[in-house]
């Protein structure tokens, strides 16, 4: 760049990140399989009883900031979108039984979270920021990453 020319002005993207928490129950079962071949391949997982976890969902969103306001998304927001989408629906509930858009799917966090993010990406299509990643735990030791279909 020489003197006269001006710098080119550098788009600066943050990302922002919100954590919920819903507790759930549910059970990694396939019906086409017998009990025993169920606990072969999930494990205590497969109790045919279920069992619960306190979930805690991360979800990332991608944005420059907003002059005017400082923020790239306001926490509030991200709060109620995600209590909307995430919580109100799966807290205290059966993944397996209760929740409508799981019931074809082994309730597994890989499943839940690849779903959550179609819901969220929906629901999220209007606005100036973008979501990221979404990082869904199931035990202070278990999560799940995932960075939408067009991450590779």
């Amino acid at each position: 760049m020489n003197r006269n020319q001006q710098p080119l002005e550098e788009k600066r993207y943050l990302y922002v990140t919100q954590e919920v928490a819903f507790c759930a129950a549910h059970k990694l079962y396939r019906n086409d399989l017998s009990l025993e071949q169920n606990v072969a391949l999930f494990g205590k997982c497969a109790n045919p009883n279920g069992h619960g976890h306190n979930f805690t969902l991360q979800a990332t969103f991608k944005g420059e900031m907003d002059p005017a306001t400082g923020m790239v998304i306001d926490f509030a927001k991200a709060k109620q979108l995600l209590k909307e989408i995430v919580v109100n629906p799966l807290d205290h509930k059966n993944l397996n039984e209760d929740i409508p858009f799981l019931k074809e799917l082994i309730p597994t966090s890989e499943n839940v979270v690849m779903v959550l993010w179609d819901q969220i990406q929906k629901a999220s299509q209007q606005e100036p920021w973008r979501l990221m990643k979404l990082k869904l735990a199931s035990s202070l030791y278990h999560w799940v990453e995932y960075f939408g279909p067009e991450y590779l």
